[in-house]
């Protein structure tokens, strides 16, 4: 698929059918964890307090696992999560209850860089090329939400 065809996806930050049926054939693969960089987060939506999922790619670094929000600090799962507190699951070959922790934009950078390595489909989404040098990085980390996958500390709160 061409760049062009990519940002197609998610004119106006919302995936279009294509998208969405894109999706579901990448959730089905995410879920068994047998894609070491992708997987699934399940989050309770603030608005109707259904859990909402969605297959997502991993950045490692560090010896952690990231997300990152590729269309930036208003999609609705950034917002699920801020509003949760941080709260969801997060299923890659089992299902397990995690805190996604907020990373403060002057750490970004390297982690968007990796990130850039593996999510190909990504690329066209943030405002930087993937082999650019890390200071391009840093320019337009506050732009794009990041968050550690940590494990919940109390086994989670559980969701519906």
């Amino acid at each position: 698929m061409r760049p062009d065809e990519l940002r197609d996806l998610y004119r106006g930050g919302r995936p279009n059918d294509r998208a969405k049926a894109i999706q579901a054939r990448f959730m089905r693969i995410a879920r068994l964890g047998i894609v070491p960089i992708a997987g699934v987060l399940e989050v309770v939506g603030r608005r109707t307090g259904t859990v909402s999922r969605l297959p997502l790619a991993v950045a490692w670094y560090g010896g952690h696992r990231y997300l990152v929000a590729m269309l930036g600090p208003s999609t609705n799962w950034v917002r699920n999560v801020e509003a949760s507190g941080g709260r969801a699951v997060w299923e890659q070959g089992t299902r397990r209850h995690v805190t996604l922790v907020p990373v403060p934009v002057e750490q970004r950078a390297p982690i968007l860089r990796r990130y850039l390595l593996t999510a190909w489909s990504a690329r066209p989404h943030l405002a930087v090329r993937w082999n650019a040098p890390l200071a391009d990085f840093e320019a337009v980390a506050d732009q794009y939400p990041v968050y550690r996958i940590s494990r919940a500390a109390t086994g989670g709160q559980a969701l519906p």
